[in-house]
Protein backbone atom coordinates (compact mmCIF):
# COMPACT_ATOMS: atom_id res chain seq x y z
CA UNK A 1 0.00 0.00 0.00
CA UNK A 2 1.52 3.99 -1.11
CA UNK A 3 1.83 6.15 1.58
CA UNK A 4 -1.26 8.54 -0.12
CA UNK A 5 -3.51 5.37 0.30
CA UNK A 6 -2.55 5.01 3.91
CA UNK A 7 -2.45 8.39 5.03
CA UNK A 8 -5.11 9.88 3.15
CA UNK A 9 -8.23 8.36 4.78
CA UNK A 10 -6.56 8.49 8.22
CA UNK A 11 -6.62 12.09 7.74
CA UNK A 12 -10.43 12.19 7.11
CA UNK A 13 -11.02 10.01 9.98
CA UNK A 14 -9.26 11.96 12.31
CA UNK A 15 -10.83 15.30 11.51
CA UNK A 16 -14.41 14.00 11.56
CA UNK A 17 -13.11 12.89 15.33
CA UNK A 18 -11.69 16.01 16.19
CA UNK A 19 -14.87 17.84 15.35
CA UNK A 20 -17.30 15.17 15.97
CA UNK A 21 -20.79 16.83 14.54
CA UNK A 22 -19.40 20.35 14.14
CA UNK A 23 -20.92 22.88 11.48
CA UNK A 24 -18.81 22.24 7.87
CA UNK A 25 -17.72 25.35 5.41
CA UNK A 26 -16.40 24.81 2.26
CA UNK A 27 -13.09 23.22 1.69
CA UNK A 28 -13.10 26.55 -1.23
CA UNK A 29 -12.77 28.91 1.54
CA UNK A 30 -8.45 27.36 2.14
CA UNK A 31 -7.77 29.53 -1.26
CA UNK A 32 -8.62 32.81 0.55
CA UNK A 33 -6.76 31.45 3.86
CA UNK A 34 -5.71 34.79 5.20
CA UNK A 35 -5.41 36.40 2.05
CA UNK A 36 -4.76 40.12 3.53
CA UNK A 37 -0.95 38.51 4.48
CA UNK A 38 -0.14 37.19 0.96
CA UNK A 39 3.02 39.36 1.05
CA UNK A 40 3.78 39.16 4.66
CA UNK A 41 7.22 38.24 5.16
CA UNK A 42 6.90 35.97 7.93
CA UNK A 43 7.97 32.07 8.42
CA UNK A 44 6.09 30.69 5.70
CA UNK A 45 6.37 33.72 3.53
CA UNK A 46 10.21 33.97 3.60
CA UNK A 47 10.32 29.67 3.03
CA UNK A 48 8.62 29.99 0.15
CA UNK A 49 10.89 32.89 -1.55
CA UNK A 50 14.04 30.88 -0.76
CA UNK A 51 12.70 28.22 -2.73
CA UNK A 52 10.40 29.79 -4.95
CA UNK A 53 12.81 32.85 -6.12
CA UNK A 54 16.05 30.59 -7.46
CA UNK A 55 13.64 28.20 -8.81
CA UNK A 56 11.94 30.70 -10.87
CA UNK A 57 14.73 31.72 -12.17
CA UNK A 58 16.42 28.66 -13.19
CA UNK A 59 12.90 27.09 -15.12
CA UNK A 60 12.96 30.51 -16.58
CA UNK A 61 17.04 30.66 -17.94
CA UNK A 62 16.32 28.08 -20.57
CA UNK A 63 12.78 29.25 -21.88
CA UNK A 64 15.30 32.73 -22.06
CA UNK A 65 17.97 31.17 -23.72
CA UNK A 66 15.98 29.88 -26.39
CA UNK A 67 14.38 33.50 -26.65
CA UNK A 68 17.70 34.80 -27.56
CA UNK A 69 18.46 31.75 -30.09
CA UNK A 70 15.63 32.53 -31.60
CA UNK A 71 16.04 36.68 -31.36
CA UNK A 72 19.95 35.67 -33.34
CA UNK A 73 18.15 33.05 -35.47
CA UNK A 74 15.54 36.00 -36.73
CA UNK A 75 18.43 37.42 -37.96
CA UNK A 76 18.84 35.64 -40.39
CA UNK A 77 15.36 34.86 -41.80
CA UNK A 78 11.82 34.55 -41.21
CA UNK A 79 12.33 30.78 -42.79
CA UNK A 80 14.91 29.92 -40.52
CA UNK A 81 13.17 31.40 -37.79
CA UNK A 82 9.94 29.54 -38.36
CA UNK A 83 11.82 26.30 -38.83
CA UNK A 84 13.93 26.45 -35.70
CA UNK A 85 10.66 27.83 -33.93
CA UNK A 86 9.10 24.19 -35.07
CA UNK A 87 12.00 22.13 -34.11
CA UNK A 88 12.31 23.79 -30.60
CA UNK A 89 8.72 23.25 -30.44
CA UNK A 90 8.81 19.27 -31.10
CA UNK A 91 12.34 18.81 -29.42
CA UNK A 92 11.04 20.69 -26.28
CA UNK A 93 7.31 18.39 -26.04
CA UNK A 94 9.76 15.34 -26.80
CA UNK A 95 11.33 16.10 -23.68
CA UNK A 96 8.38 16.90 -21.62
CA UNK A 97 7.27 13.70 -22.02
CA UNK A 98 10.25 11.95 -19.85
CA UNK A 99 11.23 14.98 -18.12
CA UNK A 100 7.78 16.44 -16.48
CA UNK A 101 7.13 12.93 -14.92
CA UNK A 102 11.39 12.55 -13.15
CA UNK A 103 11.29 15.68 -12.04
CA UNK A 104 8.13 15.65 -10.38
CA UNK A 105 8.26 12.35 -9.10
CA UNK A 106 11.42 12.88 -7.91
CA UNK A 107 10.85 16.26 -5.78
CA UNK A 108 8.30 14.17 -3.91
CA UNK A 109 10.04 11.16 -2.99
CA UNK A 110 13.33 13.05 -2.14
CA UNK A 111 11.92 15.60 0.18
CA UNK A 112 9.63 12.76 1.63
CA UNK A 113 12.86 10.49 2.05
CA UNK A 114 14.74 13.82 3.38
CA UNK A 115 12.06 14.34 6.29
CA UNK A 116 11.90 11.14 7.22
CA UNK A 117 15.90 10.87 7.21
CA UNK A 118 15.75 13.88 9.19
CA UNK A 119 13.79 12.90 12.00
CA UNK A 120 15.53 9.32 12.76
CA UNK A 121 18.47 11.33 12.91
CA UNK A 122 16.68 13.57 15.50
CA UNK A 123 15.59 10.69 17.48
CA UNK A 124 19.26 8.97 17.72
CA UNK A 125 20.43 12.54 18.70
CA UNK A 126 17.86 12.20 21.70
CA UNK A 127 18.64 9.41 22.72
CA UNK A 128 22.38 9.48 22.96
CA UNK A 129 21.36 13.21 24.96
CA UNK A 130 19.19 11.08 27.03
CA UNK A 131 22.66 7.94 27.86
CA UNK A 132 25.00 10.97 28.25
CA UNK A 133 22.66 12.71 31.00
CA UNK A 134 20.98 9.32 32.87
CA UNK A 135 22.23 8.35 35.86
CA UNK A 136 25.38 6.13 35.91
CA UNK A 137 22.79 2.54 36.55
CA UNK A 138 20.56 3.79 34.12
CA UNK A 139 23.36 4.49 31.55
CA UNK A 140 24.70 0.82 31.68
CA UNK A 141 21.57 -0.06 30.35
CA UNK A 142 20.85 2.00 27.94
CA UNK A 143 24.49 1.49 26.28
CA UNK A 144 23.85 -1.60 24.60
CA UNK A 145 20.94 0.08 22.26
CA UNK A 146 22.63 3.13 21.52
CA UNK A 147 26.69 1.09 20.49
CA UNK A 148 24.12 -1.17 18.21
CA UNK A 149 23.35 1.50 16.76
CA UNK A 150 26.44 4.01 16.85
CA UNK A 151 28.58 4.12 14.11
CA UNK A 152 32.08 3.01 14.53
CA UNK A 153 35.22 5.83 15.16
CA UNK A 154 34.03 6.76 18.59
CA UNK A 155 32.05 9.95 17.19
CA UNK A 156 28.37 10.81 18.11
CA UNK A 157 25.81 9.71 15.46
CA UNK A 158 24.90 13.84 14.98
CA UNK A 159 28.82 14.35 14.22
CA UNK A 160 29.26 11.25 11.94
CA UNK A 161 26.60 12.16 10.37
CA UNK A 162 27.01 15.55 9.21
CA UNK A 163 30.61 14.63 7.92
CA UNK A 164 28.70 11.41 5.95
CA UNK A 165 26.95 11.63 2.53
CA UNK A 166 22.89 11.24 2.41
CA UNK A 167 21.61 8.06 1.59
CA UNK A 168 18.85 8.85 -1.02
CA UNK A 169 17.59 5.73 -2.91
CA UNK A 170 15.27 8.21 -4.91
CA UNK A 171 18.25 10.04 -6.25
CA UNK A 172 19.92 7.40 -7.92
CA UNK A 173 16.34 6.19 -8.93
CA UNK A 174 16.10 9.06 -10.68
CA UNK A 175 19.66 9.22 -12.52
CA UNK A 176 19.17 5.87 -13.37
CA UNK A 177 15.64 6.87 -15.06
CA UNK A 178 17.03 9.96 -16.50
CA UNK A 179 20.22 8.34 -18.30
CA UNK A 180 18.10 5.98 -20.01
CA UNK A 181 15.49 7.86 -21.16
CA UNK A 182 17.86 10.49 -22.52
CA UNK A 183 19.30 7.84 -24.46
CA UNK A 184 16.26 7.31 -25.77
CA UNK A 185 15.00 10.53 -26.35
CA UNK A 186 18.41 11.14 -28.58
CA UNK A 187 18.04 7.92 -30.49
CA UNK A 188 14.41 8.79 -31.23
CA UNK A 189 14.48 12.20 -32.67
CA UNK A 190 17.45 11.75 -34.28
CA UNK A 191 16.54 8.90 -36.64
CA UNK A 192 12.71 10.25 -36.33
CA UNK A 193 13.80 13.96 -37.15
CA UNK A 194 12.03 14.12 -40.87
CA UNK A 195 8.98 12.18 -39.84
CA UNK A 196 8.27 14.18 -36.58
CA UNK A 197 8.56 17.46 -38.70
CA UNK A 198 6.01 16.14 -41.22
CA UNK A 199 3.77 15.43 -38.27
CA UNK A 200 4.31 19.33 -37.54
CA UNK A 201 3.57 20.38 -41.01
CA UNK A 202 6.51 20.81 -42.24
CA UNK A 203 6.29 19.23 -45.46
CA UNK A 204 9.36 17.88 -47.50
CA UNK A 205 9.70 20.45 -49.76
CA UNK A 206 8.89 23.28 -47.46
CA UNK A 207 11.76 26.05 -47.22
CA UNK A 208 11.55 25.27 -43.68
CA UNK A 209 12.42 21.33 -43.84
CA UNK A 210 16.62 21.60 -44.23
CA UNK A 211 17.12 23.99 -41.91
CA UNK A 212 14.36 22.70 -39.34
CA UNK A 213 15.74 18.89 -39.54
CA UNK A 214 18.92 20.28 -38.82
CA UNK A 215 18.74 21.55 -35.93
CA UNK A 216 16.66 19.14 -34.34
CA UNK A 217 18.97 16.31 -35.33
CA UNK A 218 22.21 18.14 -33.99
CA UNK A 219 20.32 19.60 -30.62
CA UNK A 220 18.93 15.93 -30.15
CA UNK A 221 22.55 15.07 -28.78
CA UNK A 222 22.27 17.12 -25.73
CA UNK A 223 19.25 15.02 -24.51
CA UNK A 224 20.88 13.08 -22.26
CA UNK A 225 22.46 16.03 -20.48
CA UNK A 226 19.24 17.51 -20.90
CA UNK A 227 17.14 14.38 -18.64
CA UNK A 228 20.51 13.56 -15.99
CA UNK A 229 20.27 17.86 -15.41
CA UNK A 230 16.70 18.15 -15.14
CA UNK A 231 16.77 14.73 -12.63
CA UNK A 232 19.29 16.39 -10.73
CA UNK A 233 17.19 19.81 -10.34
CA UNK A 234 14.54 17.32 -8.94
CA UNK A 235 16.69 15.83 -6.07
CA UNK A 236 17.70 19.16 -5.38
CA UNK A 237 14.36 20.73 -5.01
CA UNK A 238 13.51 17.76 -2.94
CA UNK A 239 16.55 19.56 -0.89
CA UNK A 240 14.52 22.64 -0.84
CA UNK A 241 17.76 23.89 -2.03
CA UNK A 242 17.21 25.72 -5.55
CA UNK A 243 20.40 27.61 -5.68
CA UNK A 244 22.17 25.32 -6.75
CA UNK A 245 20.49 23.97 -9.81
CA UNK A 246 20.24 28.09 -10.51
CA UNK A 247 23.79 28.53 -10.42
CA UNK A 248 24.46 25.75 -12.72
CA UNK A 249 22.04 26.43 -14.97
CA UNK A 250 23.29 30.28 -15.22
CA UNK A 251 26.62 28.90 -16.07
CA UNK A 252 25.18 26.92 -18.92
CA UNK A 253 23.00 29.70 -20.64
CA UNK A 254 25.63 32.00 -20.22
CA UNK A 255 28.23 29.64 -22.25
CA UNK A 256 25.40 29.32 -25.06
CA UNK A 257 24.83 33.45 -25.23
CA UNK A 258 28.69 34.31 -25.93
CA UNK A 259 28.26 30.79 -27.99
CA UNK A 260 25.55 31.60 -30.04
CA UNK A 261 26.93 34.97 -32.21
CA UNK A 262 30.14 33.23 -32.39
CA UNK A 263 29.10 30.20 -33.97
CA UNK A 264 25.61 31.05 -36.22
CA UNK A 265 27.48 34.29 -37.50
CA UNK A 266 31.58 34.24 -36.95
CA UNK A 267 31.82 30.84 -38.25
CA UNK A 268 29.13 31.17 -40.32
CA UNK A 269 27.31 27.89 -39.07
CA UNK A 270 23.56 29.34 -38.99
CA UNK A 271 21.43 27.33 -36.94
CA UNK A 272 23.92 24.47 -36.64
CA UNK A 273 25.88 26.88 -34.52
CA UNK A 274 22.97 28.05 -32.60
CA UNK A 275 21.90 23.84 -32.25
CA UNK A 276 25.66 23.07 -31.34
CA UNK A 277 26.02 25.68 -28.60
CA UNK A 278 22.78 24.77 -26.92
CA UNK A 279 24.21 21.04 -26.73
CA UNK A 280 27.55 22.07 -25.05
CA UNK A 281 25.77 24.64 -22.92
CA UNK A 282 23.58 21.72 -21.88
CA UNK A 283 26.28 19.66 -20.64
CA UNK A 284 28.24 21.86 -19.06
CA UNK A 285 25.08 22.19 -16.74
CA UNK A 286 24.91 18.40 -16.13
CA UNK A 287 28.43 18.68 -14.92
CA UNK A 288 28.36 20.94 -12.52
CA UNK A 289 25.27 19.55 -11.20
CA UNK A 290 26.53 15.88 -10.88
CA UNK A 291 29.69 17.52 -9.80
CA UNK A 292 28.10 19.00 -6.66
CA UNK A 293 25.33 15.88 -6.27
CA UNK A 294 28.13 13.65 -5.29
CA UNK A 295 29.54 15.42 -2.47
CA UNK A 296 26.42 15.35 -0.64
CA UNK A 297 24.50 11.78 -1.51
CA UNK A 298 25.73 8.70 -1.98
CA UNK A 299 24.71 7.40 -5.25
CA UNK A 300 25.57 4.31 -5.50
CA UNK A 301 23.02 1.91 -4.13
CA UNK A 302 23.83 -1.50 -3.37
CA UNK A 303 20.82 -3.24 -4.87
CA UNK A 304 18.13 -2.78 -7.21
CA UNK A 305 15.32 -3.19 -4.66
CA UNK A 306 16.79 -0.10 -2.76
CA UNK A 307 16.30 1.80 -5.71
CA UNK A 308 12.24 1.39 -5.51
CA UNK A 309 12.37 2.21 -9.65
CA UNK A 310 8.67 -0.29 -9.01
CA UNK A 311 7.71 3.19 -7.20
CA UNK A 312 9.27 5.69 -9.21
CA UNK A 313 7.69 3.88 -12.48
CA UNK A 314 3.87 2.97 -11.22
CA UNK A 315 3.63 7.17 -9.97
CA UNK A 316 5.70 8.66 -13.01
CA UNK A 317 3.63 6.23 -15.24
CA UNK A 318 0.55 8.44 -14.52
CA UNK A 319 2.25 11.77 -14.87
CA UNK A 320 3.47 10.35 -18.32
CA UNK A 321 -0.18 10.30 -19.05
CA UNK A 322 -0.77 13.47 -18.32
CA UNK A 323 2.17 14.89 -19.87
CA UNK A 324 1.15 13.26 -22.91
CA UNK A 325 -1.42 15.02 -22.68
CA UNK A 326 -0.45 18.63 -22.20
CA UNK A 327 2.12 17.55 -24.99
CA UNK A 328 -0.20 16.72 -27.76
CA UNK A 329 -2.36 20.23 -26.97
CA UNK A 330 0.79 22.34 -27.39
CA UNK A 331 1.97 20.30 -29.98
CA UNK A 332 -1.43 20.51 -31.99
CA UNK A 333 -1.25 24.19 -31.62
CA UNK A 334 2.49 24.96 -32.95
CA UNK A 335 1.50 22.04 -35.51
CA UNK A 336 -1.61 24.06 -36.71
CA UNK A 337 0.42 27.39 -37.23
CA UNK A 338 2.61 25.45 -39.40
CA UNK A 339 0.31 24.60 -41.14
CA UNK A 340 -0.91 27.96 -41.86
CA UNK A 341 2.72 29.19 -42.96
CA UNK A 342 6.36 30.76 -42.00
CA UNK A 343 4.69 33.97 -41.33
CA UNK A 344 2.21 32.46 -39.06
CA UNK A 345 4.70 30.27 -37.61
CA UNK A 346 7.00 32.64 -36.96
CA UNK A 347 4.83 35.10 -35.18
CA UNK A 348 3.31 31.94 -33.15
CA UNK A 349 6.85 30.98 -31.82
CA UNK A 350 7.82 34.17 -30.76
CA UNK A 351 4.27 34.44 -28.87
CA UNK A 352 4.80 30.98 -27.83
CA UNK A 353 8.24 31.77 -25.99
CA UNK A 354 7.33 34.42 -24.17
CA UNK A 355 4.52 32.56 -23.03
CA UNK A 356 5.82 29.93 -21.57
CA UNK A 357 8.50 31.68 -20.15
CA UNK A 358 6.71 33.74 -18.54
CA UNK A 359 4.05 31.60 -17.09
CA UNK A 360 7.38 29.22 -16.16
CA UNK A 361 8.05 31.98 -13.39
CA UNK A 362 4.62 30.49 -11.67
CA UNK A 363 6.52 27.61 -11.59
CA UNK A 364 9.18 28.37 -8.90
CA UNK A 365 5.64 28.85 -6.56
CA UNK A 366 4.86 25.49 -7.58
CA UNK A 367 8.24 23.98 -6.85
CA UNK A 368 8.17 25.52 -3.62
CA UNK A 369 4.89 24.56 -2.54
CA UNK A 370 5.60 20.64 -3.74
CA UNK A 371 8.74 21.05 -1.61
CA UNK A 372 7.15 21.97 1.83
CA UNK A 373 4.00 20.11 1.40
CA UNK A 374 5.58 17.05 0.90
CA UNK A 375 7.39 17.78 3.77
CA UNK A 376 4.29 18.95 5.37
CA UNK A 377 2.45 15.06 4.76
CA UNK A 378 5.44 13.07 5.56
CA UNK A 379 5.32 14.67 9.24
CA UNK A 380 1.78 14.98 9.34
CA UNK A 381 1.63 18.31 9.53
CA UNK A 382 -1.48 19.32 7.96
CA UNK A 383 -1.54 22.67 9.37
CA UNK A 384 1.70 23.76 7.13
CA UNK A 385 0.31 22.11 4.10
CA UNK A 386 -2.62 23.79 3.99
CA UNK A 387 -0.93 27.16 5.02
CA UNK A 388 1.07 26.81 2.47
CA UNK A 389 -1.10 25.62 0.09
CA UNK A 390 -3.38 29.04 0.39
CA UNK A 391 -0.29 31.26 0.64
CA UNK A 392 1.26 30.08 -3.00
CA UNK A 393 -1.96 30.11 -4.95
CA UNK A 394 -2.53 33.81 -3.39
CA UNK A 395 1.25 34.70 -4.67
CA UNK A 396 0.70 32.88 -8.15
CA UNK A 397 -2.64 34.24 -8.97
CA UNK A 398 -1.00 38.52 -7.83
CA UNK A 399 2.38 36.77 -10.11
CA UNK A 400 -0.28 36.03 -13.28
CA UNK A 401 -1.72 40.05 -12.93
CA UNK A 402 1.61 41.71 -12.48
CA UNK A 403 2.78 39.63 -15.69
CA UNK A 404 -0.35 40.11 -17.67
CA UNK A 405 0.11 44.13 -17.38
CA UNK A 406 4.01 43.99 -17.83
CA UNK A 407 3.81 41.34 -21.30
CA UNK A 408 0.85 43.82 -22.24
CA UNK A 409 2.63 46.73 -22.54
CA UNK A 410 6.29 45.40 -23.19
CA UNK A 411 5.76 43.02 -25.72
CA UNK A 412 4.17 45.20 -27.98
CA UNK A 413 7.83 47.47 -28.12
CA UNK A 414 9.88 44.37 -27.68
CA UNK A 415 8.66 42.34 -30.83
CA UNK A 416 11.01 43.76 -33.28
CA UNK A 417 13.81 42.44 -31.32
CA UNK A 418 13.39 39.03 -32.87
CA UNK A 419 12.62 40.11 -36.38
CA UNK A 420 12.38 42.93 -39.25
CA UNK A 421 9.88 41.35 -40.90
CA UNK A 422 6.52 43.48 -41.32
CA UNK A 423 3.80 40.88 -41.35
CA UNK A 424 5.42 38.52 -38.74
CA UNK A 425 5.14 41.64 -36.18
CA UNK A 426 2.09 42.47 -37.29
CA UNK A 427 1.01 38.77 -36.32
CA UNK A 428 2.61 39.05 -33.15
CA UNK A 429 0.86 41.92 -32.60
CA UNK A 430 -2.39 39.94 -32.48
CA UNK A 431 -1.22 37.30 -30.47
CA UNK A 432 -0.23 39.75 -27.72
CA UNK A 433 -3.50 40.02 -26.03
CA UNK A 434 -3.78 36.53 -25.81
CA UNK A 435 -0.07 35.80 -23.97
CA UNK A 436 -0.81 38.90 -21.82
CA UNK A 437 -4.40 38.41 -20.61
CA UNK A 438 -4.23 34.28 -19.86
CA UNK A 439 -1.08 35.26 -17.31
CA UNK A 440 -3.18 34.27 -13.87
CA UNK A 441 -4.58 31.50 -15.35
CA UNK A 442 -1.25 30.28 -16.30
CA UNK A 443 0.03 31.12 -13.14
CA UNK A 444 -2.94 29.23 -11.12
CA UNK A 445 -2.34 26.30 -13.62
CA UNK A 446 1.27 25.67 -12.74
CA UNK A 447 0.87 26.53 -9.05
CA UNK A 448 -2.30 23.89 -8.68
CA UNK A 449 0.04 21.43 -9.97
CA UNK A 450 3.02 21.90 -7.50
CA UNK A 451 -0.05 22.01 -4.69
CA UNK A 452 -0.88 18.28 -5.86
CA UNK A 453 2.30 16.68 -6.36
CA UNK A 454 3.21 18.10 -3.28
CA UNK A 455 0.25 15.71 -1.47
CA UNK A 456 1.53 12.67 -3.99
CA UNK A 457 -2.01 13.30 -5.50
CA UNK A 458 -0.77 12.15 -9.11
CA UNK A 459 -3.79 9.77 -10.35
CA UNK A 460 -6.11 12.94 -10.13
CA UNK A 461 -3.50 14.86 -11.68
CA UNK A 462 -3.11 12.42 -14.86
CA UNK A 463 -6.75 11.43 -15.00
CA UNK A 464 -8.39 15.35 -15.10
CA UNK A 465 -5.51 16.31 -17.79
CA UNK A 466 -7.00 13.87 -20.12
CA UNK A 467 -10.19 15.17 -19.71
CA UNK A 468 -9.30 18.41 -20.21
CA UNK A 469 -6.56 17.22 -23.15
CA UNK A 470 -9.72 16.04 -25.04
CA UNK A 471 -11.89 19.24 -24.68
CA UNK A 472 -8.69 21.55 -25.61
CA UNK A 473 -7.71 18.95 -28.64
CA UNK A 474 -11.12 19.69 -29.95
CA UNK A 475 -10.59 23.28 -29.34
CA UNK A 476 -7.73 23.80 -31.03
CA UNK A 477 -8.71 21.70 -34.08
CA UNK A 478 -12.09 23.44 -34.70
CA UNK A 479 -10.82 27.11 -34.13
CA UNK A 480 -7.84 26.68 -36.20
CA UNK A 481 -9.83 25.70 -38.99
CA UNK A 482 -12.71 28.63 -38.59
CA UNK A 483 -10.24 31.50 -37.46
CA UNK A 484 -6.77 30.45 -38.06
CA UNK A 485 -3.90 32.33 -35.70
CA UNK A 486 -6.50 34.12 -33.55
CA UNK A 487 -8.47 30.78 -33.07
CA UNK A 488 -5.20 28.71 -32.02
CA UNK A 489 -4.64 31.48 -29.23
CA UNK A 490 -8.69 31.12 -28.41
CA UNK A 491 -7.89 27.85 -28.25
CA UNK A 492 -4.91 27.75 -25.77
CA UNK A 493 -6.63 30.09 -23.35
CA UNK A 494 -9.75 28.24 -22.80
CA UNK A 495 -7.09 25.04 -22.88
CA UNK A 496 -5.07 26.71 -19.47
CA UNK A 497 -8.81 28.09 -18.15
CA UNK A 498 -9.41 24.20 -18.38
CA UNK A 499 -6.38 23.27 -16.47
CA UNK A 500 -6.93 25.72 -13.64
CA UNK A 501 -10.75 24.91 -12.97
CA UNK A 502 -9.53 21.23 -12.57
CA UNK A 503 -6.95 22.41 -9.79
CA UNK A 504 -9.74 24.30 -8.01
CA UNK A 505 -12.18 21.09 -8.20
CA UNK A 506 -10.11 18.89 -6.34
CA UNK A 507 -9.42 21.41 -3.52
CA UNK A 508 -12.57 23.19 -3.65
CA UNK A 509 -14.17 19.96 -3.42
CA UNK A 510 -11.67 18.75 -0.30
CA UNK A 511 -11.39 15.53 -2.09
CA UNK A 512 -8.73 13.13 -1.98
CA UNK A 513 -5.93 14.43 -0.10
CA UNK A 514 -7.64 17.62 0.85
CA UNK A 515 -10.74 15.60 2.82
CA UNK A 516 -9.74 17.23 5.70
CA UNK A 517 -10.60 20.74 4.33
CA UNK A 518 -14.08 19.49 4.81
CA UNK A 519 -13.87 20.84 8.62
CA UNK A 520 -14.07 24.12 9.50
CA UNK A 521 -12.26 24.94 12.98
CA UNK A 522 -9.32 21.97 13.24
CA UNK A 523 -5.89 22.14 13.76
CA UNK A 524 -5.57 21.78 9.56
CA UNK A 525 -7.78 24.88 9.61
CA UNK A 526 -7.25 27.25 12.38
CA UNK A 527 -9.96 29.66 13.53
CA UNK A 528 -9.24 32.77 11.08
CA UNK A 529 -10.82 31.44 8.14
Amino acid sequence: MDYEDLVHPMIAEDADDLLGGEKRKSPLCVLFKDARHVLKKDELGMEIAQIAFPAAMALTADPIASLIDTAFIGQIGPVELAAVGVAIALFNQVARIAIFPLVSVTTSFVAEEETVGRAITDDQENENLEMQLAPNSERKELIPKFVSERPAGGNSGMSKFQHEKRKIPSASSALVIGGVLGLVQAIFLIFGSKPLLNFMGVKSDSPMMNPAQQYLTLRSFGAPAVLLSLAMQGVFRGFKDTKTPLYATVAGDVANIILDPLLIFVFRLGVSGAAIAHVISQYLISFILLWTLIKKVDLVSPSLKDLKLGRFLKNGSLLLVRVIAVTFCVTLAASMAARLGPTPMAAFQVCLQVWLAASLLADGLAVAGQAIIASAFAENDYSKATATASRVLQLGFVLGLVLSVFLGVGLQFASRLFTKDINVIHLISIGIPFVAASQPLNALAFVFDGVNFGASDFTYSAYSMVLVAIISILCVLLLSASHGFVGIWVALTIYMSLRTFAGFWRIGTGSGPWSFLRTLTSPFYGDNL
